[in-house]
């Protein structure tokens, strides 16, 4: 699960962004969490919208996809700060990350009672109209004398604490689990995969059909290539090391932008015909349309509802196995969503392996093996669907569906280089 915390203070030092990274770091086994802070966040004011904003679009993209919200809040006079009460404002202005979420407060403060009248207040806020939160009842973590209860660093001393603390989180993932069963995925609009909305890094000189789109377009940029250094957020390398490095992955990866143009692959092998999702340096460049002509009318839109899913934030990433490999082949597609700084959308990466050296090594090194295997023999199964001989329903591994008749839950497609299950 994915859930971020929101740090419901603006001040530098602050006891409940303490709590929120002891949260972060003893329990990430049970879930992922990423902090968000309100400092930058301006004073709401409905005359001067701000909801374009970069701070709070941050906050709406990433409260939006995440699974749950953990709030922490300070308390101040009784209630919870003007800083919280603002940002709360604003995702309840234009914009309702938190309608249908779930929340869990937690708070920390200086006295004895903890931060029970804000968390009070707090509660009635997310279920305010705009608001509409689901917010577990009667799960709280109150963090009294907080300047004693914590070590030099930042773990909490108390081992009757920590040991509650941990309850009231796994109330809320079991809280989470619920809820999302209930949430309704929000609908997908037709997507343009001709790429006909350019954006900011679309170079509009070169048609994106042009077979030579990629020496065209970089000539058009001056786009550095071989020995020039680049600065990664946490590397410098050269062109030539990227390309390498890329090149090095034992997957086969490409990358469409928000606006559906194909601009990238890892050439892995000379033959494209040994690929598992076949791709030319032709079609860089490329529309998706383009990439995806030779499919059926059926299959594009599942190339649709793979792109708008992660567009709509839906799905965090989507998987599929492609059918018909033989039996030492399980040909695995990943498609996982970018975002830029804001939070936004950005396009698609895709990752697509054989996923049976992977399986088999891992059985091999722990000894175990799959329902209707034999010890030692981990390929005794049905490798490209995974059902067993042990009586278990027979998958149909485009769509997940099984022979019980249940629907599809997420149409296969290769959403970035066409590849089909062919």
């Amino acid at each position: 699960m994915k859930f971020v915390g929101l740090v419901g203070s603006n001040a530098e030092k602050s006891y409940n962004r303490m709590l929120l990274e002891f949260i972060r770091k003893q329990f990430k086994t049970k879930f992922e969490l990423e902090l968000l802070e309100i400092k930058d966040v301006p004073m709401f004011n409905q005359d001067d919208d701000q909801s374009q904003s970069f701070a709070v679009q941050y906050l709406y993209n990433k409260i939006n996809r995440a699974d749950g919200v953990i709030i922490a809040t300070p308390e101040h006079n009784h209630t919870i700060t003007p800083a919280l009460k603002s940002t709360l404002e604003w995702l309840s202005f234009n914009l309702h990350p938190f309608e249908n979420k779930p929340v869990m407060i937690v708070g920390a403060s200086y006295y004895d009672q903890g931060t029970s009248r804000a968390q009070v207040h707090l509660r009635k806020i997310l279920d305010a109209p705009g608001v509409n939160a689901y917010t577990l009842p009667g799960n709280e973590f109150l963090l009294g004398k907080a300047k004693e209860a914590f070590d030099d660093n930042g773990n909490i001393i108390n081992e009757g604490t920590v040991k509650f603390l941990e309850t009231c989180l796994d109330n809320f993932i079991k809280y989470v689990g619920v809820v999302s069963t209930l949430r309704q995925p929000k609908p997908i609009e037709p997507e343009d995969l001709d790429a006909g909305k350019p954006i900011a890094t679309t170079i509009r000189e070169v048609d994106p059909d042009d077979p030579d789109w990629l020496e065209k377009a970089s000539k058009i940029v001056g786009a550095v290539e071989g020995d020039t250094y680049v600065k990664l957020d946490n590397g410098l390398l050269t062109v030539d090391q990227i390309n390498m490095f890329l090149k090095a992955m034992p997957f086969e990866l490409t990358y469409a932008d928000d606006n559906n143009q194909f601009l990238y692959y890892n050439s892995q092998h000379q033959d494209p015909d040994t690929m598992f999702a076949k791709r030319v340096p032709e079609q860089v460049g490329n529309r998706l349309s383009t990439v995806h002509g030779s499919l059926p009318p059926a299959r594009m839109k599942n190339v649709e509802w793979v792109i708008g899913s992660l567009r709509n934030g839906n799905e965090e990433y989507v998987r599929t196995i492609v059918p018909g490999s033989p039996a030492e082949i399980i040909n695995t597609h990943n498609y996982q969503a970018m975002y830029y700084p804001d939070g936004s959308y950005a396009g698609i990466n895709e990752i697509v392996f054989n996923f049976k050296p992977w399986l088999d090594w891992y059985l091999k090194e722990t000894g175990q093996y799959l329902a209707g295997g034999k010890a030692g023999s981990p390929s005794a199964t049905d490798a490209t669907s995974g059902a067993s001989d042990a009586g278990g329903h027979s998958a149909d591994v485009t769509s997940g569906a099984s022979d019980t008749g249940q629907a599809a839950a997420a149409p296969a497609a290769d959403a970035t280089s066409g590849a089909s299950e062919k």
